[in-house]
């Protein structure tokens, strides 16, 4: 049979819904239950908080109208699916688990349907032969974008996707028997069900907890995807008691037991006037209060991001009500996510003399920074300030060489690290980057010798990081770490003139008294886009990239870490964009460089003008 065209459950949810709104005459308010984040500004138009809920198999559907009522009933605000279990026989019902995976297409499947083999019409049959058929195949396909798994963890993914789906009539009507567990939609559903949420984590940095300063504590941002309108809070506070996601557990560990979970009833979290009490199982009563403390902050953070209102205080307690701890919103910004980052709004540019200039914040006037790189002794092509501001990095014109000094004083220029035995524009060394435990990391872009390398502290002898995972054929363009030091963000490059933007996480293991440190668990990205030309870090889970797809003109767009498409107001458009920059304080205004130009972009609608004659622009880090 011919295939068709899924269109989504716009149409027929939409009737549904007027309908409801008809019969009830007013929605009500719930008085109880789960703490939910209603948000307006920022939703689109079809992201109504309205909730819109399935409808029910037709008398008589053929089997290409049950599937396709099916996956319409899947993209509902039912927290079980139960309509959608309508479309299935008894049986399947019983077994099919929705939560395992989600699939995400770039639109709607294809659907074709045929007979199993073994009972495709005879010779001299006629087409209406299927009419009496007991079992019927309906065939799913489309274009695959991503997947999310059952921690909720988003994956981009390319390719092709196929599915079958196997059908009986049960009582005369078709329904589903056979199909995958998970779910199967459209960016646009995806888009309009799930929004993606931090739940956080520390930061193990192994044998160099020390340089995480006195607390030694970062919270490093785990983002997944929860269904918005159903109990989003519930469900990252649930997906946080689970402890960190399969791609970060590796270099950041949980404060919360390996027992501790919600207790089961309604009112496991509650919210009253900004107070967040949340009940759990599986924790010691007698649980250290630093360590209770510690639970109280990821817990504080992970709600605060999806709470309208301000979480002054969280409070833990027993099934029994028993408060195990309490922690306020004050005490809890010496555990937040992002401390290690710089804390000034000021930002950097080379100007036209190569001298490092600064802008301390955005009414300010440029000028050049007082140390060694400020004076234009020696060309720069590229800089980078130290998150605490103390001291700059500038690779030479020539790319061969690094230097390393204070950022204000009367120092003379320090001499010249030599690191790279390929001078170019296009090889040497890429732009340093620092982390915010005070290391700093450069790419060697030598064809002959490509490696990442790093100063612990910022001095001594760099240390060669290996990168076991790193593609065949591909060598490390540009580098740049967040600031809690175990994520490193890198553009991947190769012969075939393409570049890609994927994460690694950063090891360390004591060997004897040497640290050694290793970038593994690489994964891409932005695999929908064939080159990427610039990158930044725009926040805790955020990255901002200048690059194009395969068939598409270059853009200027935000990422999450995870490779999701981040929603947000839409930017300016800008022509020409060869640099980015962004701070992980995401109020901070976001830089571009274009042509000569240095511009920043205002009150998030306009692009104004920093300089006329300027380069490489960035923030601390």
């Amino acid at each position: 049979m011919a295939g068709e065209r899924w269109r989504g459950g716009v149409r027929s949810l939409g009737l549904l819904l007027a309908g409801g709104l008809l019969v009830g005459g007013c929605a009500s308010m719930p008085s109880s239950g789960p703490v939910q984040r209603v948000e307006t500004a920022d939703r689109a138009e079809n992201e109504s908080p309205v909730r819109i809920f399935g409808v029910s198999p037709q008398e008589n559907a053929t089997q290409q109208q049950i599937v396709r009522g099916f996956l319409e009933a899947i993209t509902s605000d039912e927290a079980q699916f139960d309509t959608a279990r309508e479309y299935l026989t008894p049986q399947r019902q019983q077994v099919w688990d929705p939560f395992a995976s989600t699939t995400v297409l770039a639109s709607g499947p294809d659907t074709t349907s045929r007979l199993p083999e073994g009972e495709q019409p005879g010779e001299g049959q006629d087409a209406g032969a299927e009419q009496v058929a007991q079992t019927a195949v309906v065939e799913l396909s489309g274009t695959l974008l991503a997947t999310v798994d059952t921690a909720h963890g988003y994956t981009p993914q390319e390719g092709a996707y196929q599915a079958s789906f196997r059908l009986k009539r049960v009582e005369g009507e078709w329904r589903i028997d056979e199909l995958p567990d998970g779910l199967v939609m459209s960016a646009a559903d995806f888009q309009r069900n799930y929004h993606s949420v931090n739940t956080f984590y520390y930061a193990d940095l192994g044998p160099e907890s020390g340089k995480a300063g006195e607390l030694g504590q970062t919270l490093v941002a785990d983002p997944i995807y929860v269904r918005w309108r159903i109990d989003p809070i519930g469900e990252a506070v649930g997906e946080l008691l689970s402890g960190p996601g399969e791609w970060l557990a590796p270099v950041a560990r949980t404060e919360f037991p390996q027992e501790a979970g919600l207790v089961p009833e309604r009112n496991a979290i509650v919210m009253d006037s900004g107070v967040l009490t949340v009940a759990l199982t599986g924790v010691d009563p007698g649980v250290n209060r630093d360590r209770c403390e510690l639970m109280g902050a990821q817990l504080l953070h992970t709600v605060q991001a999806q709470y309208s209102g301000e979480v002054s205080e969280v409070r833990l307690t027993d099934p029994a009500g028993t408060r195990l701890c309490a922690l306020s919103r004050a005490e809890a910004k010496n555990l937040a996510p992002g401390l290690l980052d710089a804390r000034s709004g000021s930002s950097y540019y080379l100007d036209e003399e190569d001298r490092l200039i600064t802008v301390p914040d955005v009414d300010a006037e440029p000028q050049p920074v007082t140390g060694a790189l400020g004076q234009g002794t020696v060309p720069l092509r590229e800089a980078a300030v130290s998150r605490d501001e103390n001291r700059a990095a500038g690779v030479t014109e020539d790319g061969t060489a690094l230097l390393v000094t204070e950022m204000w004083g009367t120092d003379p220029v320090p001499e010249a690290l030599p690191l790279s035995a390929a001078p170019g524009a296009e090889a040497g060394l890429s732009r340093p980057s620092w982390d915010g435990l005070g290391d700093l990391w450069v790419a060697d872009r030598d064809p002959a010798n490509p490696r990442l390398l790093r100063l612990s502290g910022g001095v001594g002898t760099p240390q060669e990081v290996p990168v076991p995972d790193l593609p065949a054929g591909r060598y490390i363009e540009s580098v740049r770490v967040s600031s809690d030091g175990v994520r490193i963000a890198m553009l991947l490059a190769g012969d075939d003139d393409t570049s890609t933007l994927w994460l690694g996480r950063i090891h360390r293991a004591a060997v004897g008294e040497a640290v050694e440190v290793s970038v593994q668990g690489l994964r891409a990205v932005t695999p929908v886009l064939e080159k990427v030309t610039a990158l930044s870090w725009a926040g805790v889970s955020r990255l901002v990239v200048v690059g194009r797809p395969a068939d598409g003109a270059e853009q200027l767009q935000y990422l999450g870490t995870d490779g999701s498409p981040v929603a947000s107001s839409n930017t300016p458009g800008l022509n020409d964009v060869t640099g980015v920059a962004a701070s992980e304080n995401d109020t901070l205004p976001l830089l571009a460089e274009t042509g000569d130009r240095i511009v920043r972009l205002q009150d998030r609608s306009q692009w104004k003008l920093v300089t006329d004659r300027g380069s490489a622009p960035f923030y601390p880090g």
